[in-house]
């Protein structure tokens, strides 16, 4: 509820539906009838040395790449997956419920994020889990930068 209210304060408009948990982006396809827009993936990467913050991509969902030529492309180091624990101290969400909305968890500059180019330019709503995988929450990719920043957050709009 927290993040609604901080949705709400900002001025963010959006619109949520509660479904079954879906934990692939082949189960999210089974539910999609209702939510015309934009459909992304996310994924929550730990540096190779940890000389570098935690990183959280959020990619349309067709969008196939490596997450080290992800990461070159974001300018960051060498990546691999974080594990659930490192996903629930950061972002406080469980595996299957990454979200770039998560980074309300998370503290200014703890986490790099970056946005996929073909989302953060589209203009309609993207749909994205509000921190538990049993609902999806819609907002303009312009509206979720705008209350990302206005959070403390770095938004990095990456070409792939």
């Amino acid at each position: 509820m927290r993040l609604f209210e901080l949705l709400d304060a900002a001025g963010i408009a959006h619109r949520t539906l509660e479904h079954q948990p879906v934990f692939t982006v082949a189960q999210s396809e089974l539910i999609r009838h209702s939510m015309p827009g934009l459909h992304c993936k996310n994924l929550f990467l730990r540096p190779a040395k940890g000389e570098h913050p935690f990183c959280l991509a959020t990619l349309k969902e067709d969008r196939v790449v490596s997450v080290n030529a992800l990461a070159r492309a974001a300018g960051w180091p060498r990546v691999s997956m974080a594990s659930a624990e490192e996903l629930r101290a950061l972002l406080g969400v469980e595996a299957g419920s990454v979200t770039p909305l998560s980074l309300v968890n998370a503290a200014p500059g703890s986490v790099s994020f970056v946005i996929d180019a073909a989302i953060a330019e589209g203009d309609m709503p993207l749909w994205s889990h509000p921190l538990r995988n049993s609902a999806s929450t819609a907002i303009l990719p312009g509206e979720l930068r705008r209350f990302l920043e206005g959070l403390g957050h770095q938004v990095q709009v990456v070409a792939l």
